[in-house]
Order: structure tokens, then C-alpha cells, then sequence
């Protein structure tokens, strides 16, 4: 116990075991015992009590836009980690592209971590792009630590970002496998989007209509295909279709290598609440029905969903115009992810273990940061939230750390509040005060 630089205690500790109270040891950034409440530490250590606040491993989010650089007027890294910091998340993984450029060589991935190096208040990892022309950069950016390659099966919004049709996606997922690499898609088929009704205006319904569910099941039968053919592994990102779920299921049950994520704002928003002309809660794919989110949950409570993550997504409040048709698509979710997912879970009769399980166990396990990262357990770094459960809170956008505070969260009330966050055994945020900057840039080591 010598080396004790801190211990943190607290009634309620969220460990692989389970919760209980417990005194976790902290020396060099890494968590060195998890001990009896009242066990005797070296005089030392600085000791903090923690009373009933829970403590909980660092929220791992893998599906962040941060967009810097190049539409830093969008987000950036230090707003977007700030955001993040403040919900209780220690770790994000940023998508490769509404930056400019995106991060599909590796030298766009260079200037990325140049710009990121200075700026990022939690540990910031990257995906790579798998985008037509780029089969050639695939295994030098693996080679350069990139976490797997984002690839889009319909159009991204954003021109420099095209998508895979079924051959180039074949040969993306050829190349991505030989390597042992890691496919995450946003399934779509562009077919099934072409031959919706295509209405614009601002009521919600229609814009519902444009993008229907067997967009989604239609591509993610595909990608599953694929991947069995190839023995490839895949990731569904942000699931909307409850439909898709027996798929994903069926898959998994054969052996095929995929999971599946879902987002905060499908779990706790539905099609029905949202006003006609309220694009802040457009999002691709949509913000579907209650009896559709009521199947997203039993799917993510039966394992068959592995992880939620916020995929935020924002933008300047100009481009959340009242046209659903041509609004920007995105939710800016990184400070609330946890109180919204928390507040339906509870709910729902979840505790707050399956929301460690799937916001931070199984996501860092889903980029293989899982030796260091997503549990309280000796040998992890020491990134941590501690949170008041039972502490309510009204959203108001003017308190969100995003540089544009645009949510489809304003007014609700949600449980659990984040009284602070630590990273490597160092606290970066607390009560809404941060220190300066102190996330590492992380790669992908195995």
C-alpha cells in the first residue's frame, strides 16, 4: 500500500463483480486494489469519501463527430470533450469524417492528432474511413492505430465522404479482414431510400416516411451476408429498427462476427413526441415509434443490442432549419447521454450496472481498449464518474459545454447527476469547474 497516491471511497462502487462499498486504490493513473470500505491505507494516500455518490468506470462513448478541423464552427475537440467530461464519459472515439479532411489516409489521420494533441479534456482515440477509392490506405491506417474503418452503405450528407455500394463494400470488407480489422457501417440501402416518399416540409411524420425501416433491415441482411462470406467482423451503428433485430440475432447465433450499437435518443425519444418543424430531433436513421423503442430495449437488455453511444452529431443551429427534408441530421447528446439513458432505465427496472455494461464495459471492449479502459478493476486506468443517481436535473441547453447548444433534450427532467469526473486518478471536471486539458491520444494496440 505503500504506493497509494489516492483512494477514493464510496458506499456504492460499480465493480465486474457487482456494486458494493468499497475503497479503490489509485497510484501512477492506474487503479492498484479495490479494497473493504473501511480498510487502513498508507497516511500518504490523499483519502476522498465519496458517501452514497456512486462511482462508476469512465463512460467509454465510441461514436463521436467531432469535426475538427475543418467545420470547427460545428464542434471542436475541446467543447466536444468538455461535453463529454461533464456527462461522466472519459473516453471517446471520433468518426472519420464532417472533419475536413477526413481521416481516410494517414496522413489526414496525422493532422487530426495534431489538432486534437493540445485540446482534449478525456482520452481521444479515431476511426479510419472505408470510402471507394481508398481499399490502398486501409491497412496503413490499421498499421497507424486507427480503431476500424467507418463505411456508409447510402449517402453520408457530406461530399467528400462517398458511400460503398455492395462490390465496393466486398472489397473494403476483403482487405479489412485480412488484417483482423474491424468494420462498423451505417446501414442504410440506398435503394429502399430512393423508392420512399420523399415529401420535405417540417412535419415529422413525412420526414419518417423518407427513411423507412427496411432501409435499414434490407442493408443490415446484406452487411451480415457479407461479413458470414468473408468471416469478416462487423458493427451496426446506431440501430433504429426493431425490426432488424431478429437479423442481428440469427447472425449471432451462426457464428457470424457482428454487434450492434444503439443511441440515447432512441431509447428515450419517440416519433410520436416530436413537433412538426423540430429538427433538432432529426437524426439518420430516425427517431422511430414507442413500440419500436419498447423492442430496442428487450433486444439491448437480451444482449442481442451490445452497447449504446451517443453518435453525436452536431451542427450550427442555422442548418436545423424547419425542413426536415434538408436540415442537418444529427443530436448532439455527449453531456446528457448517460442522465437520458439512466433516467429510461431506471424506468424501465435496469440498474445502473447494465448501464456501465453497455456505455462502458462493452463499448471498450468493441475497440479493444478493454485492459484499460470500462470497468473499476485493478490494473484499469483510474477513469471514473461519480454520480448522484437519484438527483434530478431540467436541461438547459445554456448549461451544455457543446459549442452549439442546440438539444432535443431541452426541458426534460432526467436522473443522475455527475458530481465529477476522473481520468487516470486526476479529477478534470467537477461541479461544472475544469482543469486544463489532459486526455492522451490513444491507439488501437491490439
Amino acid at each position: 500500500m505503500s504506493e497509494a497516491e489516492l483512494v477514493l471511497r464510496s458506499t456504492r462502487v460499480i465493480t465486474p463483480e457487482g456494486t458494493r462499498a468499497a475503497a479503490v486504490v489509485v497510484a501512477a493513473g492506474k487503479i492498484t486494489a479495490v479494497l473493504p470500505y473501511d480498510a487502513s491505507v498508507e497516511s500518504a494516500a490523499r483519502v476522498e469519501d465519496l458517501g452514497d455518490d456512486v462511482l462508476l468506470p469512465g463512460l467509454v462513448d465510441t461514436h463521436v463527430h467531432v469535426n475538427d478541423p475543418g467545420r470547427t464552427e460545428w464542434e471542436g475537440f475541446w467543447t466536444a470533450t468538455r461535453a463529454a467530461a461533464a456527462g461522466g464519459i472519459t473516453t471517446l472515439v471520433d468518426m472519420p469524417l464532417n472533419s475536413l479532411p477526413p481521416t481516410t489516409t494517414v496522413d489526414n489521420l496525422r493532422v487530426k492528432q495534431r489538432v486534437a494533441a493540445d485540446k482534449a479534456h478525456i482520452d481521444v482515440g479515431f476511426w479510419g474511413g472505408a470510402l471507394p477509392d481508398n481499399v490502398k490506405d486501409l491497412r496503413p491506417l490499421h498499421e497507424a492505430g486507427v480503431f476500424g474503418f467507418k463505411a456508409f452503405l447510402s449517402p453520408s450528407g457530406v461530399d467528400e465522404f462517398p458511400h460503398l455500394d455492395q462490390d465496393r463494400l466486398a472489397q473494403s470488407l476483403a482487405e479489412i479482414a485480412s488484417f483482423g480489422g474491424l468494420l462498423i457501417v451505417h446501414a442504410e440501402d440506398p435503394h429502399h431510400l430512393a423508392a420512399a416518399p420523399q415529401h420535405g416540409g417540417p412535419k415529422y411524420a413525412d420526414f419518417l416516411a423518407s427513411r423507412p425501416r427496411d432501409a435499414e433491415d434490407t442493408a443490415i441482411a446484406q452487411l451480415i451476408a457479407q461479413a458470414k462470406r468473408l468471416d469478416a467482423r462487423v458493427h451496426v451503428l446506431h440501430l433504429s429498427s426493431s425490426d432488424a433485430v431478429p437479423l442481428i440475432a440469427a447472425a449471432k447465433a451462426e457464428g457470424v462476427r457482428v454487434t450492434a450499437e444503439t443511441c440515447p435518443h432512441y431509447l428515450t425519444l419517440t416519433a410520436e413526441e416530436v413537433p412538426d418543424g423540430a429538427s433538432e430531433f432529426k437524426c439518420c436513421p430516425p427517431i422511430r415509434e414507442s413500440a419500436n423503442q419498447d423492442l430496442l430495449w428487450q433486444a439491448l437488455a437480451d444482449g442481442t443490442i451490445d452497447c449504446v453511444v451517443t453518435d453525436h452529431s452536431p451542427s450550427t443551429a442555422d442548418l436545423k432549419t424547419d425542413d426536415f427534408a434538408t436540415a442537418w441530421g444529427g443530436i448532439s447528446g455527449l453531456q446528457l447521454s448517460l442522465a437520458a439513458v439512466w433516467t429510461e432505465a431506471r424506468r424501465r427496472g435496469h440498474g445502473l450496472e447494465d448501464v456501465v455494461r453497455w456505455m462502458s464495459s462493452r463499448t471498450a471492449e468493441l475497440v479493444g481498449l478493454d485492459r484499460h479502459k470500462g470497468a473499476v478493476e485493478v490494473g484499469r486506468d483510474a477513469d471514473f464518474a461519480v454520480l448522484a443517481p437519484d438527483e434530478t436535473f431540467t436541461v438547459d441547453p445554456a448549461a451544455l459545454q457543446h459549442r452549439n447548444r442546440v438539444t432535443a433534450y431541452a426541458g426534460k427532467t432526467l436522473y443522475g447527476v455527475v458530481k465529477s469526473t476522473w481520468l487516470r486518478g486526476e479529477r478534470v471536471v467537477v461541479n461544472g469547474e475544469f482543469t486544463e486539458p489532459r486526455g492522451r491520444l490513444l491507439t488501437r494496440t491490439h
